[in-house]
């Protein structure tokens, strides 16, 4: 069974730093991707980064480049969100999502076959 733990959220000012983590248990292979992303208040799910096992593929969001960093730790099945430059409009419920096999890190919610629990994140100004 697969499953993804989501932590890191937290309460920071406005210009601070939070780094989420996604830690991955369950996977038979190793051919998946993990994504994130994020539910404000009264928002659609929207998609913030994603990365391929492989290391491979990666994507941000227009909102999030330059600020945030997808990395992960592969000995720890781990990935994770560096946010830097926080802003308000950051603020959200940030979801791990995952999804084994092809295509690697699709753009939709609805190709994701695993979800975590969810961190939330909120940016004071």
């Amino acid at each position: 069974e697969v499953q993804l733990v989501e932590s890191g959220g937290g309460l920071v000012q406005a210009g601070g730093s939070l780094r989420l983590s996604c830690a991955a248990s369950g996977f038979t292979s190793d051919d998946y991707s993990i994504g994130w992303f994020r539910q404000a208040p009264g928002k659609e799910r929207e998609g913030v980064s994603c990365l391929s096992k492989s290391g491979s593929l990666r994507y941000y969001a227009d909102s999030v480049k330059g600020r945030f960093t997808i990395s992960s730790d592969n000995a720890k099945n781990t990935v994770y969100l560096k946010m830097n430059s926080l802003k308000p409009e950051d603020t959200a419920v940030y979801y791990c999502a995952a999804r084994a096999g092809e295509p690697l890190c699709p753009r939709f919610e609805y190709e994701y076959e695993y979800w975590g629990q969810g961190t939330q994140v909120t940016v004071s100004s």
